[in-house]
């Protein structure tokens, strides 16, 4: 299954004629492992911005107020805005800046384990879709479950799939016992 986008001119005859309406957002899926290009593809996503440029030089695409939507392998989704963002080509890395938060939705496995949804806010956060990292070496606050908060100054490096996350410079936190998550 291999996926043929529409002719941009043909496209463009249609609209300036007023027999195609003017689309108000653009969604653009990149890459060869595309959920519409790949018919074996298990992680896929989506991403929308205001407005975006491309930069042929380096292959990127510079988007304002971005909103990325992953799916696991598992099927846990993770979302990311922010003010401001740079995907490079095959969309497997953003680089998210000014009001940057990743969050990662409460999931169940097949065992019946719940995992909490987290949040990750900084000024600045680097997504790894494939690897499914995050990292920062800006201050970060990370909000887990039903109020555990802890808060970097020196960033962090968060690796999900080896399920690590390492907070460096002063750290700060707070740990609800479970009785007390209930409540709130």
């Amino acid at each position: 299954m291999n996926f043929i986008p529409p002719y941009a001119e043909k496209l463009l005859e249609l609209a300036s004629t007023g027999q195609f309406p003017v689309p108000v957002n653009c969604e653009i899926h990149v890459g060869s492992e595309d959920w519409q290009s790949c018919a074996n593809s298990k992680v896929f996503g989506e991403m929308v911005g205001i407005e975006g440029r491309h930069y042929p030089d380096t292959d990127t695409l510079e988007i304002d107020q971005p909103r990325i939507r992953i799916f696991g392998v598992e099927g846990r989704v993770t979302t990311a805005v922010a003010a401001r963002g740079l995907i490079n080509a095959d969309g497997s890395e953003a680089q998210l800046f000014d009001k940057a938060v990743v969050v990662r939705e409460a999931s169940t496995n097949a065992q019946g384990v719940v995992t909490p949804r987290s949040e990750m806010h900084s000024d600045f956060l680097h997504m790894f879709a494939n690897t499914e990292q995050v990292r920062s070496h800006l201050p970060v606050l990370l909000v887990r479950g039903a109020g555990d908060r802890f808060t970097s100054q020196d960033g962090i490096d968060f690796d999900n799939l080896d399920r690590v996350m390492q907070l460096t410079g002063r750290v700060r936190g707070t740990l609800l016992p479970p009785k007390d998550k209930d409540k709130k």
